[in-house]
């Protein structure tokens, strides 16, 4: 009996000791507990983690400082960098980044707005960054583009969009989401008409540059040439029309008849039908307005169809760019054009010199109408945003305002770069002739300003 008793208080005795064991993990569990508090620890106690305390610290105080000037000030810029104007949106992008490598270094011996000193000097010498899209031509993707890149990089102002109605639509988009556009290089009258408050236009626009065609068509009527008919062929986008339509009502108020206007369809893959449209008409002059592809196709048509007027005077754009000359070689001679720039002009303009060999150094060719109209967009920009002294779009706003630089410091033949308070529209910017000699565009028009004699009439393909 008693050895009955011994085992069972040996039993319950082992049963004791198992409990025992199986509730010693549970005390680790309150340790378990403890990365929740952590934080706090390590917030009180940083020398525990000093290496990663000291990495954090900074970025508290540059997000917690109210007024702190930024390290950089994001710009915008669409352009269509893929597809038919890759070629140009590109050199156009270059021609950006040498006015952003200007503005953030210190370039003193150049007399250029923001070239003296490094950065944004009003906001602590804060470097410019450009942010770049691409709108592949398309209105609609320019639209987006500009959108997201107000909305989600945080850029302060566009430039763009080479093509008007590119430029159009993405300009209502940033006139919408109030932030200014600086437009470069479109042309078309109808931008700067539409009562926009955001929008501001460095390049003369079509009405400007057709006046200038006839004035200079004029001279050489007045000088004894007969001029008596023109015609216009034109792409059909919103770049095209405009253009043909001003060059119609210049026509007419100068006196000479126009016998075509004759659209076609951008980016088109045949002109057989339109030249052959003008062989019928047989105007005097050739008014043609295209893009670059469209340009080119044009004159190896003309070529093909032995098509030569009096004389071919182009609405600029697509018959200037560096790609077109190259592509068509001697082709393109004796072509006349309205220009916004010339490198010939570095005679009594040395700063287009200076900065040509800047610009040829880095990307290995020269400075053209575009590329030059692009380092001059961002050049007042980057003036106005200094002078707003803020990144604030209004402050900007008000600063491209009053923005008023003389014509010796800019590289185009303006008289400068003064934007009228309700258009936006830079009141002081003009044109000169071109005509393609040699291979290379030379200033013929005003004749103040020519450093060759033009040739007239457009030499027949037979007698090159």
């Amino acid at each position: 009996m008693k050895r009955k008793i011994v085992l069972l208080l040996l039993t319950l005795l082992a049963a004791l000791l198992v409990a025992c064991v199986q509730e010693e993990p549970e005390e680790p569990a309150a340790p378990a507990e403890e990365p929740t508090e952590a934080p706090e620890v390590d917030e009180e106690e940083p020398a525990e983690e000093e290496g990663e305390a000291e990495e954090e610290a900074p970025a508290e105080e540059e997000t917690e400082t109210e007024g702190e000037a930024p390290e950089t000030v994001r710009i915008g810029v669409v352009y269509p960098l893929t597809g038919a104007l890759a070629a140009t949106g590109v050199a156009s992008q270059d021609a950006f980044l040498l006015a952003a490598e200007i503005v953030n270094n210190e370039y003193p011996d150049l007399n250029l707005p923001m070239a003296a000193e490094a950065g944004i000097t009003c906001l602590d010498n804060a470097q410019v960054e450009l942010v770049f899209a691409d709108h592949q031509m398309s209105p609609e993707i320019g639209a987006s583009e500009t959108e997201r890149l107000i909305t989600e990089e945080n850029v302060v102002a566009i430039l763009g969009a080479y093509a008007s109605a590119v430029s159009n639509t993405a300009s209502q988009a940033a006139e919408r989401l109030g932030i200014p556009f600086v437009n470069a290089q479109s042309t078309s009258p109808a931008l700067h008409q539409r009562g926009f408050q955001w929008y501001f236009r460095t390049t003369p626009h079509d009405a400007i540059f057709s006046e200038l065609m006839f004035q200079f068509l004029a001279d050489l009527r007045d000088q004894g040439t007969e001029i008596n008919t023109v015609a216009t062929i034109y792409e059909n986008t919103l770049f095209g029309s405009d253009s043909s339509e001003t060059q119609n009502q210049f026509a007419e108020q100068y006196g000479f008849e126009v016998v075509a206007n004759i659209a076609y369809p951008s980016g088109t893959a045949d002109m057989t039908s339109e030249v052959q449209q003008l062989i019928a008409a047989d105007p005097d002059v050739v008014l043609p307005t295209s893009y670059v592809a469209d340009a080119i196709l044009m004159m190896r048509t003309f070529e093909a169809q032995n098509y030569s007027p009096e004389a071919i005077l182009a609405q600029g754009v697509g018959f200037t760019e560096g790609s077109f000359l190259e592509t068509v070689g001697a082709t393109g001679n004796y072509i006349i054009s309205r220009e916004v720039f010339a490198l010939d002009l570095q005679e009594n303009k040395p700063i287009i010199g200076e900065v040509n060999t800047m610009f040829s150094e880095m990307y290995d060719r020269d400075l053209e109408g575009a590329t030059a109209r692009s380092f001059t967009a961002l050049l007042v920009l980057a003036d106005a945003i200094n002078r707003a002294c803020s990144t604030e779009p209004e402050a900007i706003r008000q600063a491209l305002l009053e923005t008023d630089i003389p014509s010796e410091q800019i590289i185009m033949p303006w008289e400068g770069v003064r934007f009228d308070p309700e258009t936006g529209q830079n009141v002081l910017g003009t044109g000169i002739m071109v005509q393609a000699l040699d291979g290379q565009y030379q200033t013929v028009w005003p004749f103040e300003l020519a450093t060759q004699e033009l040739v007239w009439p457009y030499p027949a393909w037979d007698e090159r």
